[in-house]
C-alpha cells in the first residue's frame, strides 16, 4: 500500500456513505475500507481502469464526473496544478453543501500547494502528517455551478509546413499551454511519412493526430493514449480543425501491444511519465515490440531525448535505426520493416 493510502487508512473513522476515490493508487486500499463505506473510484488512466476491474471494484473511467450520488469525495492529488483545479470544480458542482472533500499526496508531489487550492471552496483542515504525506478535509461552503469541458481546454496555435493548426488541450495534458521541443522537431518530417494506416503512439492534445490527416485526407488515423483526458483533447482538436471525423479513431490503450496490426506507420513523442515518477517502461516497448504491428515496408517514426537509449533499441529490433534530426536535446529516429519479408 502506497504511503498516501496509509495516512488515508489511519483516518478511516472520518469516511462514510458513498464516497468517491479520485485518481486512487492501484493498491489494496479499497479491502481496507470498513463496511460503512460504500467505495467508487473515477481514474482517467487506462491502465488503472483495468487494475479496478480486476478487482471488482465500482471504477468509472474518462473526463467527466461520475454519474451517481456522492455523500464524499477523496482526491489523491494529482501531478497538474490545473487538473485539480479542474476535479475540486467538478466535485464542488456535484456533492452538497457541508460535504466533505479530502485532499492526500505526498510532500514531493505538491501536497502543500494543492491544500491551498481548497480555500475558495470551503474552509479547510490539515488531519494527519505522516509517512510524508498529509491528509486535509475541506468542508464545501457551497455547491457552485457546473462548467462545459470544452471551457476547461487552453488553445494555442501551431505554424506547420502546410498552414496553420488550432491545439486543443484539456488539464494534465502534456504540452497544455505551447507546442513543446519534441513534437516541434518531429513536425517537419511527418510529411515524410508513408500515407495509410497511421498509428499516433501518446497522442496527447492531437498535434501529431491532426497534422497527419491534414497532409493527407485518405490517411486513417488511431489516436492511442493511455489517458483520456488526451484522448478528448485530441478529438477536439480534430473538431476545431474541422477535420474529417471519418479519418480518425480514438483508442484508449495500455501500451502499443493494443495498437491495430498492419499499419502503414506508427509515429510517436513517446511518454516518460507516470504521474510524478519517470518511467520508460511503455516508450522501450514501443521500440522493441512496434514493427509486429506494422505491416511489410512499415515505418517507426520517434522524436526522443538525445540520451535515452531508443537508437539502439530499435536498431536491435528492427536491424537498423536512422537518425533524422539531432537539435535541441531530440533526435527524429526512423526505421522500418522489409519489404516482401513475411512478417
Amino acid at each position: 500500500m502506497v504511503p498516501q493510502s496509509e495516512v488515508l487508512i489511519r483516518q478511516y473513522n472520518y469516511l462514510s456513505g458513498r464516497v468517491l476515490f479520485i485518481n486512487a493508487p492501484t493498491d489494496d486500499l479499497l479491502s481496507h475500507l470498513e463496511d460503512n463505506i460504500d467505495p467508487s473510484v473515477w481514474t482517467w488512466n487506462f491502465n488503472d481502469l483495468q487494475y479496478f476491474q480486476s478487482q471488482q471494484a465500482n471504477v468509472h473511467f474518462g473526463v467527466e464526473f461520475p454519474e451517481g450520488e456522492f455523500d464524499q469525495a477523496v482526491i489523491f492529488v494529482p501531478k497538474s496544478k490545473e487538473m485539480l483545479n479542474y476535479l475540486l470544480h467538478n466535485v464542488a458542482s456535484h456533492l452538497a453543501k457541508g460535504a466533505s472533500v479530502f485532499l492526500v499526496g505526498e510532500k514531493k508531489g505538491g501536497i502543500e500547494r494543492a491544500a491551498k487550492q481548497l480555500l475558495p471552496f470551503g474552509q479547510s483542515l490539515k488531519l494527519d502528517s505522516a509517512r510524508h504525506c498529509q491528509l486535509w478535509q475541506m468542508t464545501l461552503d457551497a455547491t457552485i455551478a457546473k462548467k462545459a469541458l470544452k471551457d476547461w481546454a487552453q488553445r494555442y496555435t501551431v505554424e506547420t509546413p502546410n498552414g496553420e493548426l488550432k491545439i486543443c488541450a484539456l488539464p494534465g495534458v502534456f504540452s497544455q499551454n505551447r507546442l513543446d521541443i519534441g513534437t516541434a522537431t518531429l513536425l517537419p518530417y511527418l510529411s515524410q511519412v508513408t500515407s495509410g494506416k497511421i498509428a499516433d503512439f501518446g497522442c496527447g492534445a492531437g498535434v501529431i493526430s491532426a497534422y497527419l490527416a491534414k497532409l493527407n485526407p485518405k490517411n486513417r488515423i488511431f489516436a492511442m493514449d493511455v489517458d483520456a483526458f488526451a484522448l478528448a483533447s485530441t478529438q477536439m482538436t480534430f473538431e476545431e480543425n474541422q477535420l474529417t471525423p471519418e479519418q480518425i479513431e480514438i483508442k484508449a490503450v495500455t501500451g502499443i501491444a493494443d495498437a491495430p496490426l498492419f499499419l502503414h506507420a506508427i509515429v510517436s513523442n513517446p511518454p516518460f511519465h507516470m504521474g510524478i515518477e519517470t518511467d520508460y517502461n511503455a516508450s522501450e516497448t514501443l521500440c522493441k515490440t512496434s514493427r509486429r504491428h506494422l505491416k511489410s515496408g512499415g515505418e517507426l517514426w520517434i522524436v526522443a531525448n538525445r540520451f535515452l537509449n531508443y537508437p539502439t533499441l530499435i536498431e536491435q529490433n528492427f536491424g537498423r535505426c536512422t537518425v533524422k534530426a539531432d537539435q535541441q536535446g531530440f533526435k527524429v529516429l526512423f526505421a522500418s520493416t522489409q519489404k516482401n519479408v513475411k512478417e
